[in-house]
């Protein structure tokens, strides 16, 4: 097993890609400690995927993240893994028909969230090393016509630069950091818009040059890479994880 022994924190773990990871991670030997704010969800995946812990946080909270941190620390000693996950997709809308809490509430979960979660984790990383994975979207690595959600963008593209800048600040402490670029992966968030029809899951799958819809596992896979020794000489990379669309 990979990951046989290590402490892993995914926040948004209790559905979707989140959620994928941590039942990949457990079944690769880890202990996993799943985040969200919804603590029925929590309590449900916990149970489904055999999870060692979950704490209820609300990502917008830099009180409540601090508290995580605290909590898995006096629980298990340490922590090894951290994996940005949490973010949300806002509705589509042109840039002005959105107003100013519209893009901060983007920004505060998908790009400040990150920062808090990765701040809380250092000063223990530093102790022994550790991984940092970071979520971001191939909507951070290139445009797409018709795809209205400037905020959402513009967090996703903030995730990859410090992505890079964290693998550099933190390399004399053996911290790796690294990023995958996702796009349209088959998860209950998705398929309240973007694959609600026939139609757009067809249309979807026929944008990618592979030919079909992302799945947890695809993300989850690769982000057991970088978690695992297989990377111990990788960081500062940006994986696009996408079917081929950023290569069009």
């Amino acid at each position: 097993m990979k990951l046989h022994g290590k402490i892993v924190l995914v926040t948004g773990g209790s559905r979707g890609i989140g959620k994928a990871i941590s039942k990949l991670f457990v079944e690769e030997g880890a202990q996993v400690i799943i985040t969200s704010k919804n603590i029925t969800k929590l309590e449900q995946t916990a149970k489904e995927i055999n999870c060692s812990f979950f704490i209820d946080a609300d990502i917008k909270n830099e009180k409540e993240v601090n508290n995580s941190m605290k909590k898995i620390i006096e629980k298990f000693g340490r922590i090894d893994i951290l994996v940005n996950n949490a973010g949300i997709l806002p509705e589509q809308k042109k840039l002005d028909q959105i107003n100013e809490n519209d893009w901060n509430e983007i920004i505060d979960v998908n790009l400040t969230g990150q920062f808090r979660f990765t701040k809380a984790v250092i000063p223990h990383m530093k102790k022994n090393g550790g991984s940092i994975i970071n979520i971001s979207s191939d909507a951070g690595l290139k445009t797409f016509e018709n795809f209205y959600a400037d905020a959402y963008v513009a967090s996703k593209a903030a995730i990859i630069m410090l992505t890079k800048s964290w693998a550099l600040e933190y390399a004399c402490d053996n911290i790796r950091v690294n990023c995958i670029c996702a796009s349209v992966v088959d998860t209950d968030m998705t398929n309240s818009f973007w694959l609600d029809t026939e139609i757009k899951r067809k249309n979807t799958s026929k944008a990618h040059p592979l030919g079909r819809i992302g799945t947890g596992k695809d993300i989850a896979h690769a982000s057991l890479y970088f978690a695992s020794d297989d990377s111990s000489w990788t960081t500062g990379a940006v994986l696009p994880v996408d079917g081929g669309v950023s290569i069009k």
